[in-house]
């Protein structure tokens, strides 16, 4: 340690001269990674340590078979050459197969069937290089789910499934998707699937993988058609709770705009010691147009009476609300808020329970629009 500091001591500081012949010359920038794990240099990327370079010499062992000691028959016939080492490292699955398989000479044979040949092709040069071209993937990506699931694959798992989210799942394939992700144990896969079977329904019954489920599977056809109805029902139920707080909302809105006018004033109508000038602040609530319109209407309406007229009649029911939402009647400059008040205490209890639920209702909007000083608290309401 004395040692090093003595030296740090006498090395005098760099200047802007030296700079480059001190520290060392940075490493290029990472090359983008494309989908298939290709790049265009040989520079590693991210967490692959592995160089485009020494995926390249893989790849050429693949395609070579130099000293393929395995032979992989497919279903038309053909043989694929691999090498024992590769896939007993890639796959816990090939590992038993080649253990238990008895060869003549120096290859041990085993077979892959149930799927395209070269579907099983794009699978073993997975295992070596973990590379794929795109338009394999489009083409084979159901035989290369089921073959990752079979043999144990986990990282050509996840490849397939984040390639089917990000745009090869669709209508056609997505019920054969939805089956296979439920006997492969891929619950996002599952999930995602399912969304788009609910959101294209429609689309979905008529492709040929829903008539094959439905011949082949006919209970999952059936819970399927159940999460619709669901779904639907959901859908409306959000709908009519929407156009419920919508309601609530404009007359949580009326009733500010009520006080505003009887308190403050607003255009040409308000309090009669109220000034109004000519160059006024622009009215921020929406409803006071329409209410200064019902307020004009109630004062000069010759049938003001309950029943009489449906324009006062909204007006009294306006005015009751008003009044079981204000905290302080007796300074409350809106009309007939006291009355009201006393008119309350004789009403019957079947209506007093409707009131109390609207009032409920619209106390709720607070946590939309913040708290507002006519309000009456909850505890109040609930008591």
């Amino acid at each position: 340690m004395g040692k090093k500091e003595n030296i740090r001591k006498k090395s005098p500081p760099p200047t802007n001269q030296s700079v480059k012949n001190i520290y060392p010359t940075p490493p290029p920038s990472p090359v983008k990674t494309l989908n298939n794990g290709r790049t265009n240099g040989s520079t590693t990327t991210g967490n692959n340590c592995a160089s485009t370079a020494t995926k390249d010499l893989w790849d050429n062992l693949f395609d070579g078979g130099y000293r393929a000691d395995v032979t992989i028959k497919t279903d038309n016939g053909d043989t694929i050459y691999a090498h024992a080492n590769v896939l007993g490292m890639a796959s816990p699955v090939l590992r038993g197969m080649l253990k238990r398989s008895k060869g003549c000479g120096e290859k041990k044979p085993i077979s892959i069937h149930g799927v395209h040949q070269d579907a099983v092709q794009v699978f073993i040069r997975f295992l070596y290089s973990s590379r794929y071209e795109n338009e394999e993937m489009k083409e084979f990506v159901v035989p290369l789910l089921v073959l990752s699931h079979a043999y144990n694959v986990p990282q050509l798992k996840r490849v397939v499934e984040v390639e089917l989210e990000n745009g090869l799942l669709n209508t056609e394939n997505v019920v054969d998707i939805f089956q296979l992700s439920l006997l492969c144990n891929a619950p996002r896969l599952t999930l995602i699937s399912h969304r788009m079977i609910l959101k294209n329904f429609k689309a979905v019954v008529a492709t040929e993988g829903w008539r094959s489920m439905r011949n082949s599977h006919p209970g999952l056809e059936k819970e399927l058609l159940e999460s619709v109805i669901e779904e639907e029902n959901n859908q409306k139920e959000r709908i009519r709770k929407s156009k419920e707080r919508k309601i609530y909302l404009e007359l949580f809105e009326s009733m500010e705009a009520l006080v505003h006018i009887c308190r403050d004033g607003c255009r040409t109508i308000g309090p009669h010691d109220k000034d109004f000038t000519q160059n006024q602040v622009p009215c921020k609530y929406r409803a006071c147009k329409g209410l200064e319109l019902l307020v004009r209407h109630f004062a000069g309406c010759k049938l003001r009476v309950p029943g009489g007229c449906i324009h006062c009649k909204r007006m009294w029911q306006l005015l009751e609300l008003h009044s079981r939402l204000c905290a302080d009647s007796k300074a409350c400059r809106v009309p007939l808020c006291r009355n009201f008040k006393e008119k309350i205490r004789k009403q019957s209890k079947k209506d007093e329970i409707k009131w109390k639920l609207l009032v409920k209702k619209i106390m709720g909007t607070k946590r939309i629009r913040g708290s507002v000083s006519f309000l009456v608290s909850s505890n109040s309401i609930s008591s």
